[in-house]
């Protein structure tokens, strides 16, 4: 993950510049990957590993020793390859990868003690680099007020600058959007306080 403790540090003042304004609390979360699956690659070496003995015996003269020796070089070589994170998440179809991302995401809203916010107006910024994967999960007492389509911008925002490499800028940015639309419908009062950490999280 490419965000150094400088680019950390900014997004950390991102997030207190844009909780000034609001009584809503913003909560960052960069995943490598949403997922841990292994069984998919893994079963595609074993069926391509069983399936080599028929081809060699059928287009060679190979003795069995030889040939089963090529077919658990060729299990481990492919389980490698396929095991690959960029590989094995490329071999999981869009809406799968879809999925697992935004469970992926709920997951961390309840680890992150957002809910527990007392106002119940906490937001998830949460990125899965792996599944190119953006999304804004926000708490019960902003969905009711506030529209899905209203995040759209900051999730547009860190998709742009994550494929320019630019990720600390996107959340920056995200951040500033989210934090504009929390003032409009949550704006701070007297009683405001923050409860959760400023900062951005890594998985």
């Amino acid at each position: 993950m490419n965000v150094s403790e400088q680019d950390r540090a900014r997004i950390s003042t991102a997030i207190r510049a844009a909780e000034k304004t609001t009584s809503g609390e913003i909560v960052c979360v960069l995943a490598q990957s949403s997922s841990d699956v292994t069984a998919l690659p893994i079963l595609a070496a074993a069926i391509a590993a069983l399936a080599l003995p028929w081809l060699l015996v059928a287009l060679t003269a190979m003795s069995v020793h030889r040939i089963l020796v090529l077919q658990i070089l060729a299990f481990v070589a492919l389980a490698l390859v396929l095991c690959l994170p960029h590989v094995r998440v490329a071999l999981v179809p869009r809406a799968a990868r879809r999925a697992v991302a935004h469970r992926a995401a709920m997951e961390q809203f309840t680890i992150r003690g957002i809910a527990r916010k007392k106002e119940r107006t906490g937001i998830l910024i949460f990125v899965s680099l792996a599944e190119h994967s953006a999304r804004i999960i926000a708490d019960v007492g902003i969905a009711g007020r506030v529209p899905q389509s209203e995040w759209q911008g900051a999730i547009d925002a860190l998709v742009a600058h994550t494929k320019c490499g630019r990720m600390a800028d996107g959340f920056i940015i995200a951040i500033d959007i989210c934090g504009r639309v929390l003032a409009t419908h949550f704006p701070r009062t007297e009683t405001s306080r923050d409860e959760l950490p400023d900062r951005i999280y890594f998985i």
